[in-house]
């Protein structure tokens, strides 16, 4: 068992109210696979007025919607500690979100994503190596704005500082972040790694699906 003090805590890496997904306070491996250093990662969705995403409307369940429709698409996303950048990918286009029927089609297509690995997956995305002592940790932060990227690797960055903006890149139903430490740079190659929030934002660590995180 890792000793409490050795355990990786992160700062929440947002703003504002996030409902949480795939959190791996209900499972582990959370996102059902141990693969690409999956397995302790979460995923937190923006909401807005009445801890909601984008309104649920006939239209919605028919057809994919603008990213833009929903709440939390372009909101800040945050360093969750110090370190430096190792490596990001800021061009990937952010595709029309899919729920409902739309969401069956784009589930179709989920093998075709996978097999172009991690990067495929992630989208934009932000790898910071940890500045902390032992063994080396890298946080990725996924699916961001196409171009909204603010740092360069080799580039050093405090805790809360801000890498980037909610997207919709890679593989994502609706804007989110998607939050996972590993152990190597290669998520390929890499072994994951447990993390919680400070207790003062999540008493328990980790919030559970379905929970909404203020992070003021």
């Amino acid at each position: 068992m890792t000793p409490p003090s050795a355990r990786l805590v992160l700062s929440l890496p947002v703003r504002g109210r996030w409902l949480t997904q795939n959190s791996p306070a209900n499972r582990v491996p959370s996102h059902g696979t141990e693969l690409f250093a999956l397995a302790h990662s979460i995923d937190l969705v923006p909401v807005g007025a009445r801890d909601r995403t984008a309104p649920v409307t006939v239209m919605s369940l028919l057809r994919p919607q603008a990213p833009a429709e929903f709440p939390g698409f372009g909101r800040p996303v945050l360093a969750p500690l110090a370190g430096t950048v190792h490596a990001i990918r800021d061009a990937a286009e952010d595709h029309a979100a899919h729920r409902g029927i739309p969401s069956i089609g784009y589930a179709l297509t989920q093998a075709r994503r996978a097999a172009g690995g991690w990067p495929a997956l992630a989208g934009n995305h932000v790898i910071l190596r940890a500045e902390r002592p032992g063994p080396a940790v890298f946080v990725a932060l996924c699916h961001l704005r196409r171009g909204s990227v603010t740092v360069r690797p080799g580039q050093t960055v405090g805790a809360g500082e801000q890498i980037g903006r909610c997207g919709n890149s890679g593989n994502s139903t609706e804007p989110h972040l998607h939050l996972q430490a590993m152990d190597a740079a290669d998520p390929s190659a890499a072994g994951p790694v447990p993390f919680s929030f400070p207790p003062a934002v999540c008493p328990a660590g980790l919030p559970r699906n379905g929970e909404v995180v203020d992070a003021g």
